[in-house]
C-alpha cells in the first residue's frame, strides 16, 4: 500500500499536475491540502477517471484537505473533536477516512501567522484538538496515521537555517510540544529519506533561489501508530513535483507499506 500526503496549494491550477502525479506515483491513497476551494467544487470527475474516490472539505478560497483512495473510501469525518474557530469561523483543515482498512486523517494545520498573532493561540488550539480527535480515532482499533501540512518543523535540523526562524512560528517550544503529544500517544514520525541533499525538507518559499539552494522546511509530516510505522518499507519527498512550470511551495511525501 502506498499513502501519500500533498499540499498543493490550490487545486485548480495545480489540477494537471496532481493528475500527472497520480498516474506516475501510482499512490493508493493521496492526502492533499490547502484545496483553496468548496466542497462542492472540487473536480471530482477528474478525478474519479484517474481511477480515485474522494472525500473533500472546503470553504471555498482558503484551507480546504482531501483524500483521494482507489482502495475504498469509508466512514468519512470532517473537522475535530472540539475544533475552534477564528473569527468566529470554523475553517476547513482536516478530513479523516477508511481507506483499504487503515484510517488515515488529511490535516492542514493553521500557520500561526507571528508569535503575536491571535492565529498562533487558535492554532495552539487547533492542535489541541488534533489530539483529542487522534485519541478518539484511536479507539476504532484501525491502523492509523495522521498526514499533511502540520506547519511545524519538528527538529532545528528540520529548517535550512534556525537563526532565521528562531524568531517565528514553525519551531516555537509549544508547537513542538503539541507534536510531542501525538507521539505520546503512540504516533511515530516517518522520517523521509532525502533524494538529494543529507536532509529532506517538503517546502520551499516561492522566493528566487529557495528551493535550487535548498533553503527549506520539513513541515510535511506523517504520524503513524506501530501497526503503520511497523510497516513502512520506503518513505521518500518526491522533489521532482516541486519543479517546473507552476509547482506547488510544497513536495510530496511518499509512504510505501507492507500491509
Amino acid at each position: 500500500m502506498r499513502i501519500a500526503t500533498w499540499n498543493v496549494n490550490s487545486i485548480g491550477p495545480r489540477l494537471p499536475r496532481v493528475l500527472d502525479w497520480l498516474g506516475s506515483a501510482q499512490p493508493d491513497v493521496l492526502c492533499l491540502q490547502e484545496l483553496k476551494s468548496g466542497t462542492d467544487a472540487f473536480p471530482v470527475d477528474a478525478v474519479r477517471e484517474a481511477g480515485y474516490e474522494t472525500a473533500a472539505y472546503g470553504i471555498g478560497r482558503w484551507n480546504g484537505v482531501a483524500i483521494l483512495s482507489r482502495v475504498g473510501l469509508e466512514d468519512v469525518t470532517r473537522g475535530l473533536t472540539g475544533e475552534p474557530t477564528f473569527d468566529d469561523k470554523t475553517d476547513a483543515r482536516a478530513i479523516g477516512a477508511t481507506c483499504g482498512g487503515v484510517r488515515l486523517w488529511s490535516v492542514y494545520v493553521p500557520n500561526g501567522r507571528d508569535l503575536e498573532n491571535p492565529h498562533y493561540d487558535y492554532k495552539l488550539a487547533w492542535l489541541s484538538a488534533l489530539e483529542a480527535t487522534v485519541r478518539e480515532e484511536q479507539a476504532r482499533g484501525l491502523p492509523f496515521a495522521v498526514l499533511g501540512d502540520f506547519n511545524i518543523a519538528p527538529a532545528d535540523e528540520d529548517v535550512w537555517d534556525i537563526g532565521v526562524f528562531a524568531e517565528s512560528t514553525h519551531v516555537t517550544e509549544p508547537e513542538r510540544k503539541a507534536l510531542a503529544a501525538l507521539r505520546d500517544l503512540g504516533l511515530s514520525d516517518v522520517f523521509p529519506r532525502p533524494l538529494k541533499y543529507d536532509h529532506p525538507f517538503t517546502y520551499w518559499d516561492y522566493r528566487a533561489g529557495n528551493f535550487p539552494n535548498n533553503k527549506g522546511m520539513r513541515i510535511d509530516l506523517v504520524y503513524a501508530d506501530s501497526r503503520v510505522s511497523d510497516a513502512v518499507t520506503d518513505s521518500y519527498v518526491d522533489r521532482d513535483a516541486r519543479k517546473g512550470k507552476g509547482p506547488s511551495d510544497h513536495a510530496p511525501v511518499v509512504v510505501d507499506l507492507s500491509l
